[in-house]
């Protein structure tokens, strides 16, 4: 559903990919809410991947940056994501946030923010 309103031009928000010929070895999504209890804190990136042999190359980096810039070209800032990560983000611009409970209340996990 997603990626067809952003294909319909429904919404700004969409996905990001790293191709590698006619693979996509990368990716990550921008959407409204990644399945926790802060819908105020939004829009979320999601789904950050790299295929693991293409993994400290450079790729999700790339990528973070990519969709921060083009969604402040559109005028959407700040960008919020959810990870147990607690190192990686902080290297592109990223900063904890708060901790936020999923959708059924069950577990917590790391908000961060890029302003």
């Amino acid at each position: 559903m997603h990626m067809e309103a952003y294909l319909d031009h429904e919404t700004e928000y969409g996905w990001y990919l790293c191709l590698d010929g006619g693979h996509i070895v990368g990716g990550l999504g921008v959407i409204e809410n990644d399945f926790h209890d802060r819908k105020d804190l939004a829009p979320n990136v999601c789904a950050v991947y790299t295929e693991k042999e293409y993994r400290c190359q450079g790729i999700a980096g790339r990528l973070l940056d990519i969709v921060v810039k083009d969604m402040k070209s559109k005028g959407i800032a700040p960008l919020y994501l959810i990870t147990d990560h607690t190192t990686f983000y902080e290297r592109y611009g990223w900063e904890f946030f708060c901790m936020v409970r999923d959708e059924d209340g069950c577990s917590v996990t790391r908000m961060y923010i890029h302003r």
